[in-house]
């Protein structure tokens, strides 16, 4: 790998359907870094990311394949190495992941989730890891390239420690995770204005929307200490609901006392989206690949159905029956 990049090249960097902040984070810490080493970077996302991503430096540059396609093509065709963050399968990059693959570019895949792929030329790839995040730091200091990491990549690589380790309370949160956090905050990131930035931006039609979904969309089965949440897409429009607003929603469900289990199912109009949580050694990703095409970690895994909101959530009871007795009694 450090052959391939010890000479100035033109880089793609792309990232997972819907971004999160270890997504973005990672491919905009990248990009600051290969930047600082030499190479000409784009960075181009699926599709939009949430609004309380974009003080990230870097988002103004950003290239959202929905919305510029043409420019997105020409950056893949122009494209010495195209580097794939934070997902393991290019069917999680949409379109554009058909588009790589037709491509026959060489690909860097830097991933921390289960079961990979067999698609990229290059792989840096640790289960084991809080985040993709973290995995670029270590990637930076086995390559030697520490002194590449600035201010802005650290801020940006920082988003993604604290939110894919739940502000480090996950369990993939490891004594690494917390030196990478330490190294960053030395360098002068300024992790309570990152924490506002994600965490206290909400808007009032949302705390609305989140009341909704408690008071009349959850379901609780004591039985088999599992909480979930069921939302038509009229919900999404009544409340103005975007990309990013639902964030985070799964986790109240498994917050409420005795769950093991959540689920947050949502209409999007041309699927059924559904997020997985867990406690323990309860398996949701697991879950998430027997009964719904889907995958993550142990305890966060998502999944999607192409059925009526309806049909997904009979089949996602109907799953819980033969999964609940082996792994939530």
């Amino acid at each position: 790998m450090l052959s391939a990049l010890s000479q100035p090249l033109r880089i793609l960097i792309t990232t997972h359907h819907k971004p999160d902040a270890d997504a973005l984070g990672s491919s905009l810490g990248w990009a600051h870094v290969l930047q600082a080493r030499g190479h000409a970077v784009t960075v181009v996302v699926p599709n939009d990311f949430p609004g309380f991503l974009d003080w990230m430096p870097g988002t103004t540059s950003v290239l959202d394949y929905e919305q510029s396609q043409d420019k997105a093509l020409k950056a893949l065709q122009e494209a010495d190495l195209v580097c794939c963050l934070d997902f393991n399968d290019l069917k999680r990059n949409n379109e554009l992941g058909q588009k790589i693959e037709q491509s026959g570019k060489p690909i860097l895949m830097v991933d921390h989730h289960p079961y990979p792929k067999d698609f990229a030329t290059y792989s840096y790839h640790k289960v084991e890891a809080s985040s993709t995040c973290e995995l670029i730091m270590d990637l930076c200091k086995e390559l030697g390239w520490m002194d590449a990491v600035s201010l802005d990549a650290g801020t940006c690589l920082y988003a993604g420690l604290v939110t894919d380790t739940g502000s480090f309370r996950f369990p993939s949160c490891t004594p690494n995770t917390h030196r990478w956090a330490a190294h960053l905050l030395e360098m002068g990131v300024r992790h309570f204005q990152v924490h506002e930035a994600i965490f206290d931006q909400t808007p009032v039609e949302i705390l609305r929307f989140l009341g909704h979904c408690f008071m009349n969309r959850l379901k609780v089965l004591p039985e088999w200490h599992t909480a979930y949440i069921v939302i038509p897409q009229q919900d999404l429009k009544d409340f103005g609901v975007r990309t990013g607003d639902t964030e985070g929603l799964v986790n109240y469900a498994l917050n409420l006392k005795g769950m093991r289990f959540a689920s947050v199912i949502i209409d999007r109009g041309v699927q059924v989206k559904m997020s997985f949580r867990s406690k323990g050694k309860v398996p949701a990703n697991l879950f998430a690949i027997q009964y719904f095409e889907g995958g993550g970690h142990l305890n966060a895994a998502g999944g999607q159905s192409g059925d009526t909101l309806e049909q997904t959530e009979a089949r996602f009871l109907a799953a819980m029956e033969s999964f609940a007795p082996d792994h939530l009694r």
